[in-house]
């Protein structure tokens, strides 16, 4: 099982980014996807995640509203747009998937959110 996380960036409060995770090595569409993130100093934090259909999603209290989490079956990707950026939001963001008892992980894609 293979995530690669792309579009992180500096972006200025009040800015948006779309994050992308391309997912290889399994079956994509049988399982739920999810992003997390982690700020230094802190511990690592579910952010949003996705049912394998896309038909149900959730977040965490701190970004409701302003992030969206999306994922296309037929390209095995998942997508975490994030609008109305603050500087809060700065963290490393990764996608994960569960399978069995395992999570995998992406690299990672840094997010700063800073005027």
């Amino acid at each position: 099982v293979h995530l690669v996380e792309s579009g992180g960036g500096l972006v200025q409060p009040g800015g948006s980014l779309s994050l992308s995770c391309a997912v290889s090595g399994l079956a994509f569409s049988a399982y739920d996807m999810k992003w997390y993130r982690q700020a230094p100093g802190h511990e690592r934090e579910l952010v949003a995640g996705i049912s394998n259909g896309g038909g149900r999603t959730n977040y965490v209290d701190s970004v409701k509203g302003r992030f969206t989490i999306s994922r296309d079956n037929a390209k095995r990707m998942a997508y975490l747009q994030m609008d109305s950026l603050k500087p809060e939001d700065t963290a490393v963001y990764y996608c994960s998937v569960r399978v069995v008892l395992r999570n995998y992980w992406g690299q990672g894609t840094q997010v700063t959110v800073s005027s």
